[in-house]
Formats: structure tokens, C-alpha cells, sequence
């Protein structure tokens, strides 16, 4: 039930975070006491830290991380997190041998909206040990740290 509930929020989350208005049956007009209590019970129990790091300090903290860019390859090839792979969010699952289970592995993009989605992807897949980086590459730069350019790291799309 618990999952059951989880995968319902998220593909709430995600559907009102695209943009596409949210799918009701024809005979509902507004979503269930039920739903809006599960949604609303998965929500308020979600830890500040559940999957993001809004600090670069704290970011450099976390001991053998896996950098994964999301961007697409164009995006990445023009700067990105020193040491970063590149896997797009399209071609993530098709990517998930890549994707280690056991080491800690932060996702970013160019403004946390492709970072939210991927994490809650490799998430629903059961990769407890992901989190996203939301201020993505624009805080990395804000805050004046480094890029590297290099294009060995672009992961093959199948």
C-alpha cells in the first residue's frame, strides 16, 4: 500500500510539474478524499534533505559521489561538474548499468527541473542512495567553481 501511495504522489507530482493537467476520470470531478489524503500524507512526511543538497560545501563533502548530467550531450560537452558523467534524463533508464546502487550518486542539470524528474525516476526504481543537486550547473558557476570539457564522458544513448 505504502508503495502503492508513493508511485501515486510522484505521478501527481510529476504531472502537475510538466505542465500536463492532471488526468481525472470522467465521472470524477475532483481527485478522492483518499488520493488527496495519501498525496497529502506522502508530502508532509518528506525530510527537508529527502533528495536534494542545496550546498556546494556540503555537496564536496559527500565521499565518493558519482556525478550524473543529465543535460543532454551538447549541454554538457559546453562545461560541466569536474568528473561528471553525462546521461540524459530521455536515455536514463535505457543507462541504469551505469548507474551504481551502492555509492552515493547525485544528478544535476542546467536548473533542477530535469534533476527533480531523474532523481524520482531512479528513485521509483529502487536507487535509495541518488539525490539531486538543484541548483544545477547555474549555482555551480554562480559560485565560481570550476568546469571541465571533456567529451570521453558522454554516455552512449542505446
Amino acid at each position: 500500500m505504502i508503495l502503492k501511495s508513493f508511485i501515486l504522489a510522484i505521478a501527481c507530482c510529476l504531472c502537475l510539474l510538466s505542465g500536463n493537467a492532471f488526468s481525472l476520470p470522467l465521472n470524477t470531478a475532483t481527485p478522492s478524499q483518499e488520493i488527496l489524503e495519501t498525496i497529502d500524507q506522502f508530502l508532509s512526511t518528506l525530510p527537508g534533505d529527502y533528495y536534494t543538497i542545496q550546498k556546494i560545501d556540503k555537496l564536496k563533502k559527500i565521499d565518493n559521489a558519482l556525478f550524473i548530467d543529465v543535460r543532454e550531450p551538447s549541454e554538457y560537452l559546453t562545461g560541466h561538474i569536474p568528473g561528471a558523467i553525462n546521461i540524459p534524463l530521455g536515455s536514463l533508464t535505457d543507462n541504469l548499468t551505469q548507474i551504481p546502487q551502492k555509492r552515493p550518486v547525485i544528478l544535476y542539470c542546467s536548473t533542477g527541473y530535469r534533476t527533480g524528474i531523474g532523481v524520482t525516476t531512479l528513485q521509483l526504481l529502487g536507487y535509495s542512495n541518488v539525490r539531486g543537486f538543484p541548483p544545477s550547473i547555474r549555482g555551480w558557476k554562480n559560485a565560481g567553481e570550476s568546469l571541465e570539457m571533456f567529451p570521453e564522458k558522454v554516455a552512449k544513448i542505446e
